[in-house]
């Protein structure tokens, strides 16, 4: 089977192991010595001449501190989703909180066995009502578009304003508790692992 390059998976997992081992600066014969699986059986694997057994890519693997499935990103597959939303486009929604609400819309969203995605355009308006808190898993970035805010990350305020971004660990309590200016919009991207 060939994958949307034309090239074998053998190949193409070959192609991955080669990239992996030299993202990690490793010559074939520092893995081979970290991993167990011989400097000749590599070249093998990288050259796709060799269909590496389980074993093998898992001792690979565990030498390079990657999952297993890094080793199969570039085989083909049956079934791949794919987002595209045009400009103003995506679902749009209001979160309603007590006397807050807000709009968004959704621009992305995958659910994959070892990974959630979701991309949103969030506006919120200048409002009596307490904008929601959130404390969620994996990590959060936002981009302000246009306004400010001040943003609670646990115990720290951080302000806001357009062309800002900010990247979080989600464990902790966050969330634009003030609106600066008249409205606040800001691109919310949350990624995290599948559990």
């Amino acid at each position: 089977m060939e994958n949307d390059q034309g090239i074998s998976n053998d190949q193409a997992i070959g192609v991955a192991l080669r990239n992996l081992r030299e993202t990690r600066r490793l010559s074939a014969r520092e893995l081979a010595d970290q991993s167990g699986v011989s400097a000749a059986m590599i070249s093998r694997i990288e050259s796709g001449q060799v269909s590496p057994s389980i074993s093998t890519m898992t001792s690979l693997s565990c030498a390079l501190d990657v999952p297993i499935v890094s080793l199969f990103r570039d085989v083909a597959s049956e079934r791949m989703d794919f987002t595209h939303v045009p400009n103003g486009g995506g679902v749009v929604s209001t979160r309603l909180m007590g006397d807050h609400q807000h709009h968004y819309i959704n621009l992305a969203a995958h659910r994959r066995r070892d990974l959630n995605f979701e991309a949103h355009k969030v506006t919120i308006n200048q409002q009596a009502g307490e904008a929601p808190r959130y404390i969620n898993h994996g990590v959060v970035f936002i981009h302000v578009l246009s306004g400010s805010g001040i943003y609670q990350y646990g115990k720290q305020s951080l302000t806001l304003n357009e062309g800002d971004t900010l990247s979080i660990d989600a464990e902790l309590l966050h969330g634009f508790t003030e609106v600066l200016s008249e409205q606040i919009t800001f691109l919310s991207v949350q990624a995290e692992a599948r559990r």
